[in-house]
């Protein structure tokens, strides 16, 4: 079962997300990566297949400063172990990034239709459709896109959304499968598990 952890706060969101994600080790997962809304307002992402340690490995280059970020484990449902499969994925304009637990069940037609408007798909998960739903719906407010993308998404998740215009923002949603939040002073959390919190 994939593993997702969220923050928004006044502490670097980096060390938080993988102190989170090897909380969730025990669940059993083929990759991890993390996402995060960096102080001059890009979208940082690194994923790899295989353990935390690998992604930890692949982060000793570098970690930008970061307030708001997204880490995730994943247990393969759709697409292979691999690196392009692993989350989070980001949509058509590299402005926003998804983390997802659970099953998309109609992501075969959404992929068709977004496929055929023009966005152009970089894996083989269900996860990425959403990413792109997302980013139809946006329009100046991450929630709100959300909200309307999930309207047309079927099936039992749990996922977590940053977008780089909107960096003290971590979105969280729903349905059928477990997300716990997590308040702290001026700090906030998701996850999927409260071990990770």
């Amino acid at each position: 079962m994939c593993g997702i952890v969220g923050y928004v706060g006044h502490q670097q969101a980096a060390p938080i997300l993988l102190e989170g994600l090897s909380r969730l080790e025990y669940r059993g997962y083929d990759s991890a990566g993390i996402a995060l809304v960096t102080a001059a307002g890009d979208l940082f992402i690194e994923k790899r297949a295989g353990k935390i340690a690998v992604l930890r490995e692949a982060l000793t280059e570098g970690t930008p400063a970061s307030t708001a970020g997204l880490g995730h484990t994943r247990w393969a449902t759709h697409g292979r172990p691999n690196d392009l499969n692993a989350h989070p994925h980001i949509d058509c304009t590299g402005e926003l990034t998804v983390i997802h637990n659970g099953i998309i069940e109609n992501f075969i037609e959404l992929r068709a239709e977004l496929e055929a408007a023009g966005h152009v798909f970089a894996s083989e998960t269900d996860t990425e459709a959403i990413a792109h739903l997302v980013e139809e719906a946006y329009e100046g407010d991450i929630s709100e896109a959300v909200r309307k993308a999930l309207q047309r998404a079927h099936g039992a998740y749990a996922l977590a959304v940053i977008h780089k215009g909107e960096p003290d923002r971590v979105v969280g949603a729903k349905m059928n499968v477990p997300l716990i939040v997590g308040r702290g002073s001026d700090e906030a959390f998701l996850a999927s598990d409260v071990a990770a919190v």
